[in-house]
């Protein structure tokens, strides 16, 4: 097993270098100057030449790409263009916001959609089954975004119970884990979990379906063990691949809550990508994007792992 974590290690290293690349190249390759936001209209050449040289955009890109990912491997995203704020600073607090609610999202889409799956496989073609793959179809058809506009009428401006926006009822940017700041989670985290709740729900229905028509299910019942019994043994062979399925949602969540962030004012990833592509603020996009990429890397490479671990039908060579 030590081998094969070895290997994944290797096999990452190319795969993060692509990414940094790919970051670095997607940015610039847009339209528009990332320094129009912050100069004056009426500002002379010589500030406008002061500034790229400052920021660096005065270089080739292949200079400007290294001299990045040189800062980016010492901990060094560069400064926002907006705030004049470190970006690290202002992306780790983002990410922490973000990790807790894709966290909590994933596990609400994970208890319901086990729960609908394994409903779902153990009665086929019953209305319990059409209901839970009627969910489904519903989790992952329905935009985010609208969802969550309907769940803030609802619940925020019809009935007043859980409030519209933000991260606490301070006002600030940090999340804490107690009654006040709970309230503030429910809605965005519902909103979020509605698409890994169905496809999980559609993974573990087939999962537990294909499981139940194996040969060594009937073996199992035929010996005289109880449902009970077989009911763990289905769990044991689904688990791997739903909790594989978990981990990549958990990814996907992080990195792509923009448009729930936004309309929940969640000050996570999202947002801060959000105000970063409308200030054009160069560094902040890129330190965002590299980070939430690198976290989908490294996940990857845990739910790899992991699976392995716990399926011994996996080959590790």
């Amino acid at each position: 097993m030590l081998i094969y974590i070895l290997k994944r290690l290797v096999y990452v290293t190319p795969v993060a270098f692509g990414v940094s690349l790919v970051c670095f190249m997607l940015v610039h390759l847009a339209p528009g100057d990332a320094l129009s936001a912050v100069l004056p209209a009426d500002a002379t050449q010589e500030t406008i030449n002061e500034m790229k040289a400052a920021y660096g955009f005065d270089k080739p890109l292949p200079v400007q790409y290294l001299i990045w990912l040189w800062h980016v491997l010492h901990g060094d995203l560069g400064t926002s263009i907006a705030t004049g704020r470190p970006v690290l600073g202002e992306v780790s607090r983002a990410v922490v916001n973000s990790l807790i609610l894709a966290s909590v999202a994933t596990v609400i889409g994970f208890t319901f959609g086990t729960l609908f799956g394994f409903v779902a496989g153990y009665h086929r073609n019953s209305v319990a089954d059409r209901a839970a793959s009627a969910l489904s179809v519903f989790g992952v058809s329905v935009p985010h975004y609208w969802l969550g506009m309907v769940l803030v009428i609802v619940f925020s401006a019809t009935l007043g119970w859980l409030p519209p926006t933000g991260a606490g009822p301070d006002g600030s940017g940090n999340w804490r884990p107690d009654f006040d700041h709970l309230r503030y989670l429910i809605l965005p985290a519902v909103t979020m979990s509605v698409i890994p709740t169905g496809i999980i729900a559609r993974t573990v229905r087939a999962l537990v379906a294909d499981i139940l028509a194996q040969d060594f299910v009937e073996a199992l019942r035929a010996k005289g063990m109880d449902e009970f019994g077989v009911f763990k043994h289905v769990v044991r062979n689904a688990a791997p691949t739903a909790l594989a399925i978990m981990g990549l949602q958990l990814g996907y969540l992080l990195g792509g809550s923009i448009l729930v962030e936004t309309v929940f004012a969640w000050p996570g990833t999202g947002f801060l990508l959000n105000a970063a592509i409308f200030q054009r603020d160069l560094p902040l996009l890129q330190g965002s994007i590299l980070v939430l990429a690198m976290f989908f890397v490294v996940l990857n490479l845990l739910v790899d792992v992991m699976q392995t671990a716990l399926d011994p039908r996996i080959e590790r060579a």
